[in-house]
């Protein structure tokens, strides 16, 4: 017996039609009703993994796909803390991970016992390009004052984001690359949640800060941040920022974020989280989420997510090296 026998399988017509029409060919064509899930969020509060995971809540419960769900904060080492209780999980379809591409830099600088291959994959969910910001009342102007302080001395340039090796951290290891900078001397400070990282930048206690533009983006608007750069290959509408190519540093990366089941799970649960999740996304509520957030919409499902996630691993080890953060 599985342990989504006991819920009831909904009218299957319709979802057979969407999932066809949507040619999405590696997702079941049945989904089931799910009566409860706990949703992992393997950080602080107020940053990009807890926000994603109290909006799948959100979407889950309104669009009535999920009676209940409740988000659980677990953070530490870069999500691998999280990753590791979850792990544990093995079988049970009650339970979600959110994750994503700070996790997979984490797993490889932490040396994590715990991968991903210990879950199993369901959805890569959003996307999201980086912002460099620094305090409103710094004296750096433009990505082109920092290079030059970067050049000059790293060490003098202390940067705030997320946690070490992940994508915040990466970004600060290509940009000291392009800039010419010793990447060995980077001066990274990783706070354990977007939260704790903001106060630290707003209150000038790092030279500057980096993150996803959706974390920021308030913060830029009301004038307590400077937006210097995005690193997305071309400007964003409603930003005042110019990319960092555009300022002589070729450096482009965006972010991802993605959720993910227990290991070891029967095939009729992982068919009825992943038919949750893709009616999820193709939501009017989810999709309302995406443009109040600004996140792009990267949603990739079940075996291709899955194939994804190996050639992901492979690309970041390299990054990862080329910057000094692993051997």
């Amino acid at each position: 017996m599985t342990n989504l026998t006991r819920r009831q399988a909904l009218k299957t017509g319709g979802a057979i039609a969407a999932l066809a029409a949507a040619g999405t060919s590696l997702l079941p064509a049945v989904a089931l009703a799910i009566d409860e899930l706990t949703v992992i969020a393997p950080a602080a509060p107020g940053g990009g993994w807890d926000q994603t995971a109290r909006s799948i809540q959100e979407v889950l419960q309104a669009s009535g796909i999920v009676k209940a769900v409740q988000v659980e904060n677990v953070p530490g080492a870069g999500g691998t803390v999280g990753l590791a209780q979850f792990a544990n999980s093995k079988g049970d379809a009650s339970k979600l991970l959110v994750g994503g591409l700070v996790m997979v830099g984490a797993i490889l600088t932490n040396k994590s016992p715990v991968t991903l291959k210990d879950v199993t994959p369901l959805a890569r969910l959003t996307g999201e390009y980086e912002v460099v910001v620094v305090p409103a009342n710094s004296e750096l102007k433009s990505m082109g004052d920092l290079a030059a302080k970067l050049k000059a001395d790293p060490g003098s340039v202390s940067w705030g984001g997320g946690s070490a090796g992940g994508t915040d951290h990466i970004l600060c290891g290509l940009i000291a690359k392009a800039a010419g900078a010793d990447v060995t001397k980077v001066n990274y400070i990783a706070f354990s949640g977007g939260g704790e990282a903001l106060a630290a930048i707003v209150g000038g206690h790092v030279t500057a800060g980096v993150s996803g533009l959706g974390e920021f983006e308030q913060q830029i608007k009301a004038g307590e941040l400077r937006a210097l750069a995005i690193s997305s290959p071309e400007r964003l509408p409603g930003l005042d920022a110019p990319t960092l190519k555009e300022q002589g540093l070729d450096v482009e990366l965006a972010n991802w974020r993605g959720v993910f089941a227990a290991g070891d799970l029967e095939a009729a649960d992982r068919d009825a989280l992943l038919g949750a999740i893709d009616q999820m996304a193709k939501s009017d509520g989810w999709k309302q989420i995406l443009a109040t957030r600004g996140w792009m919409d990267v949603y990739m499902a079940g075996d291709e997510f899955a194939t994804y996630l190996t050639a992901e691993d492979e690309r970041i080890t390299t990054i990862l090296k080329e910057i000094g953060l692993v051997s």
